[in-house]
């Protein structure tokens, strides 16, 4: 839900911040006062268009805040794509959003503390928050949210039927793309893959290992100057040991350890210190032996036979060819023939496997048709019990003979699209099955059945979007609705009942109303003003909170323009007493 909104520098409103609340938060004022100014924050903080005429000259940016608290369904999705776009939630488990935009036009997007695209506000106000208004293009008159919200109504066991039909669809049209290109490029795919194969061919000649090219540049360096290192092994093992032939009376470095040992010894019981490095040096001895010990096997594993030495010249040149056409070095061309390999599989026309691919992709077509099938069948069920639930809504919001259905209507394949075979028909299936769903709207008996942007007037209009969502609580969507003015051209009984539904709404939802009528206001949780100040050289407004008895003087200000009436304020306060016993039923 949102805790929270500050707007400042948009419209005429300077400076204000909004607290919000769970259930029904109701805002009212003058016209002109700026409750649109509201609407158009919250837009604009959920990745709305903005509108620098809009933004107030001083100080030539508006800046809209918000608070949202992730809770209810959406919060792991939320959660989910804040911190994998680098943004962070509080660990109370709020997370602040902020958009800017400035008299020049330009727009900036904060999310938990971190700079984002808009586009991220806008993916957030997706999953928290849906807008209705008779000027907004309403969430519900879109097909694809129509479907969906079906969907939602329907039930949990619908939307795991929807979930088997995306994934056996989606391997449906693998296979059919697959089979189509093989079948389309065949000639540009033979050819590729005879230059595919010749390179192959010809590393598999030459059957090159991981790391062979520096091994070989090694062992060459070690040949080539075979005489160097034998001399430098044979010095340095009779410097160390002896072994070698001894050219002069010098000791070598063991006997003049072990007498620099034996030496030390002799006095450690005098001075234990000397004992210790007397023990360091029988480990220095120990050390020299190793090393002489490796130096006879490297001279004995010294090679300089001339034969060896032209075989790998003859190795690396070989290497070196393919090295120039397929990579930078050896493991690099073993790397480009397993991607050839693994390409040479994808490029497969053979007529075998054209035929294991269609066959295929009919077992996958009949898989996709009977669940589609199915899907139909759960809609036209759901589709009839939420028109019943919304046409008894619409009776209680002054509607009596209104009646709204729900068309399942096949869909129709589109173009370059490929259908699914059935038993009567071609299917045109898409991710979400094979059918389209329009909700639409008989007036009055003997009128005709016309989609709801076409069936209805404003008025009636408001009244259909507010029955729906009425009907479609409990089938999940955003926890956030915002009405604004949905009660336009109702009054009287009607405006109660909005004001009796909006209530029963706001008891799953956090609900957001921007009204002109009595009725509607008596119901919220959360009564807020916006007041214009025209006292100073620029007019601005601000928002504040009405309780009490100041709200039932902001109700008989909406009844009869009087705050100050005491026959509008017992009214307003009838209007409340009734509302509050409506609302605890």
């Amino acid at each position: 839900m949102l805790e929270e909104l500050r707007i400042t520098g948009l419209g005429v409103i300077d400076d204000t911040t909004l607290r919000l609340t769970t259930g029904m938060n109701v805002i009212t004022g003058e016209t002109g006062a700026g409750k649109t100014m509201v609407v158009t924050g919250l837009g604009l903080l959920f990745g709305g268009r903005a509108d620098a005429g809009r933004v107030r000259a001083d100080p030539g940016r508006a800046v809209v805040e918000g608070r949202l608290r992730l809770s209810g369904a959406p919060a792991d999705a939320v959660t989910t794509r804040i911190t994998d776009a680098g943004a962070e939630v509080d660990d109370d488990g709020t997370v602040l959003l902020s958009r800017t935009v400035t008299i020049e036009g330009r727009s900036r997007a904060h999310v938990g503390g971190r700079s984002m695209p808009v586009a991220m506000l806008g993916e957030v106000g997706e999953q928290v928050v849906a807008v209705h208004g008779q000027s907004d293009q309403l969430r519900l008159l879109r097909p694809a949210e129509q479907r969906a919200a079906l969907d939602r109504f329907a039930g949990p066991e619908h939307e795991k039927l929807l979930e088997t039909y995306r994934e056996a669809y989606s391997r449906w049209r693998t296979v059919v793309d697959d089979l189509a290109d093989r079948r389309r490029n065949a000639r540009e795919r033979t050819q590729e893959a005879d230059l595919l194969k010749l390179g192959l061919d010809e590393i598999t000649r030459v059957d090159p290992q991981p790391g062979e090219d520096d091994e070989l540049r090694a062992e060459v360096q070690r040949l080539e100057h075979a005489e160097g290192l034998r001399v430098a092994a044979a010095l340095a093992a009779q410097a160390l040991t002896g072994g070698m032939e001894v050219t002069d009376e010098t000791p070598d470095a063991t006997q003049l350890l072990g007498t620099a040992r034996r030496t030390l010894e002799a006095q450690a019981t005098v001075d234990p210190a000397l004992g210790d490095l007397a023990a360091r040096i029988e480990e220095a001895a120990t050390l020299v032996d190793d090393v002489s010990a490796e130096l006879s096997g490297y001279l004995s594993a010294l090679d300089a036979d001339p034969a060896r030495l032209e075989t790998i010249y003859e190795r690396r040149a070989a290497l070196r060819a393919l090295t120039r056409k397929y990579a930078d070095d050896v493991d690099g061309v073993i790397a480009w023939a397993d991607h050839a390999r693994s390409r040479l599989a994808l490029l497969d026309s053979s007529d075998e496997l054209l035929d294991e691919l269609d066959r295929e992709r009919q077992r996958l077509a009949g898989t996709v048709a009977e669940l589609a099938a199915r899907l139909t069948a759960a809609r036209v069920e759901a589709a009839g019990r939420f028109s019943e639930a919304v046409s008894v809504e619409l009776a209680g919001l002054a509607m009596p003979h209104a009646r709204v259905e729900v068309a399942v209507v096949p869909r129709a394949a589109g173009k370059d699209e490929p259908a699914v075979p059935a038993e009567d028909r071609d299917l045109g299936v898409g991710p979400d099955g094979a059918d389209e769903v329009e909700l639409r709207l008989l007036a009055h008996p003997g009128a005709p059945s016309l989609p709801l942007q076409k069936g209805a007037s404003g008025g009636e209009l408001s009244r259909v979007m507010l029955a729906i969502e009425v009907v479609f609580a409990g089938a999940g969507g955003p926890p956030t609705l915002v009405f604004d003015e949905v009660d336009a051209g109702v009054g009287g009984q009607a405006a109660v009942e909005i004001g009796r539904r909006l209530a029963r709404l706001a008891r799953t939802h956090q609900v957001l109303v921007v009204t002109h009528l009595p009725q509607v206001a008596a119901f919220a949780d959360r009564h807020l003003v916006v007041a214009k100040d025209t006292g100073g050289a620029v007019t601005t407004s601000g928002v504040r909170i009405v309780e009490d008895t100041e709200r039932a003087r902001e109700l008989a200000r909406m009844l009869a323009g009087l705050p100050d009436s005491d026959l509008g304020i017992a009214h307003a306060e009838e209007l409340l007493a009734v509302a509050g016993r409506e609302k605890h039923q």
